[in-house]
């Protein structure tokens, strides 16, 4: 699947060169705005299959493209995990017992919830140990945006320190609304969670059942891939000083032209 996703990606980069642009929203003028759908833009196939390579950050570009014509993208793009995969699996329904402008009224509020929603569509596939990979958050200062990563995690309980403090010690479990954020290292230098996936959004772009079944299905897709984003320390560290707005930005900047968008 990654040779014939590598394909498509460079034939979407040169079309996309070739191509006039869309006409988006601007960042300027509105992260939120520029990141909500991006008005009516719908994909291509060959788009869908880009975004699939680029994991979790895609996914405000996938909510103007409706259902069907997303999981038929993922199917022709041979993902491991299709959205009406995730549907099933999530929901008990099929996408089409899912009416276009509906769905069947469950939403994930926490990132607990989200992880349970990750896991069980992982179990469902057969990954044997799905219950180590969890989906964590980090809001930024004025809440408008958040921090979202894939990571695998080996232990069930630590004691991490405090990321706004730097200084507190803290122990947490999986009943623990803070152990849905990514920690590095424990406090005796222990590495704990390596970073699958990772993306910088607004809110209201991950409000719907219909975006967070597409936040799922890229999410699980990362992890049969074995993607790996190291990066992403540095990104949290900018994140938590301030950097949200500049990093989304940037973010949006990046996957527009590797999707050719």
């Amino acid at each position: 699947m990654k040779k014939l996703l590598i394909l498509l990606l460079c034939f979407s980069f040169f079309s996309g060169c070739a191509m006039p642009q869309r006409e988006v929203p601007s960042i300027e003028h509105g992260v939120s705005s520029a990141l909500n759908g991006l008005g009516h833009l719908s994909l291509s196939p060959i788009q869908i299959a880009a975004g699939l390579l680029e994991g979790i950050t895609s996914l405000p570009y996938y909510l103007s493209t409706q259902r069907q014509t997303i999981n038929q993208g993922l199917v022709d793009a041979q993902a491991d995990i299709t959205l009406n995969n995730t549907y099933e699996s999530a929901y008990g329904k099929r996408i089409s017992e899912v009416s276009l402008h509906g769905g069947t009224g469950i939403v994930f509020s926490t990132m607990k919830q989200a992880t349970q929603f990750l896991q069980q569509v992982l179990k469902q596939y057969g990954i044997s140990n799905s219950s180590r990979y969890i989906l964590t958050g980090i809001f930024d200062r004025r809440d408008q945006y958040t921090l979202l990563a894939v990571v695998y995690r080996p232990v069930d309980t630590m004691t991490v320190i405090d990321k706004q403090d730097g200084k507190t010690t803290r122990s947490f479990s999986f009943s623990d609304r803070l152990f849905y954020e990514p920690y590095q290292r424990d406090t005796k230098g222990n590495s704990l969670d390596i970073v699958i996936d990772w993306a910088a959004l607004s809110k209201e772009s991950i409000q719907t059942q219909k975006a967070q079944a597409i936040l799922i299905t890229l999410a699980a897709n990362s992890v049969l891939n074995d993607k790996k984003t190291p990066k992403y320390w540095n990104i949290e560290k900018r994140w938590l000083t301030g950097g949200a707005r500049h990093i989304v930005k940037k973010r949006n900047e990046d996957i527009k032209k590797r999707m050719g968008i």
